[in-house]
């Protein structure tokens, strides 16, 4: 059995005139909501075994608030192929990961997250399906499980959602 979980970056200030992209970091609805999502996923016990982070600022910061939910923090890498990749290469990172890795926490952008999460999912709860057929906003974790052993065998329509949880749905349960 293999779990993936997306992790869309925390809202990032916006992008400005000499500043790159890449160095955009988390305002502070984004340095909010991190961590709610990191304790989110240590409550349910969500763990990952290895975090593949974007090198952007963004995606780093979030991680990093996230991963404070944890003890031990799971092992993190920096995988430059994941910023701007496309989903396609997206696919062949994770493939490439090792089978030591059941459950593996890929912290990137959208629109390739979000890609990503609907060319997986064949099966799960259908309103949670729905939702996320909506979108994947900033903060926003999808946790896809698989039946198989090997990341080698990733492939489209294999997966089962299992949760889709954004910090206004955490919001929306606690009213």
């Amino acid at each position: 059995m293999r779990t993936l979980m997306l992790f869309r970056h925390a809202k990032a200030v916006p992008a400005r005139s000499g500043v790159r992209d890449r160095d955009r970091s988390l305002d502070s609805r984004g340095l909010k909501e991190a961590p709610q999502i990191g304790a989110y996923m240590a409550h349910h016990r969500l763990v990952p075994d290895h975090a593949l982070v974007s090198p952007a600022r963004r995606t780093r910061e979030t991680w990093t608030l996230a991963a404070q939910a944890f003890n031990p923090a799971p092992a993190t890498s920096f995988e430059e192929r994941i910023y701007e990749a496309s989903p396609e290469t997206l696919l062949d990172v994770i493939r490439e990961r090792d089978t030591a890795n059941p459950v593996l926490v890929v912290v990137g952008h959208n629109p390739t997250l979000h890609g990503v999460a609907l060319m997986l999912i064949a099966s799960g709860d259908l309103i949670a399906r729905e939702k996320l057929r909506e979108g994947l906003p900033t903060s926003g974790l999808v946790i896809i499980e698989f039946a198989f052993e090997s990341w080698r065998k990733l492939h489209p329509q294999a997966g089962r959602l299992s949760h889709f949880v954004t910090p206004r749905l955490l919001e929306a349960a606690t009213e």
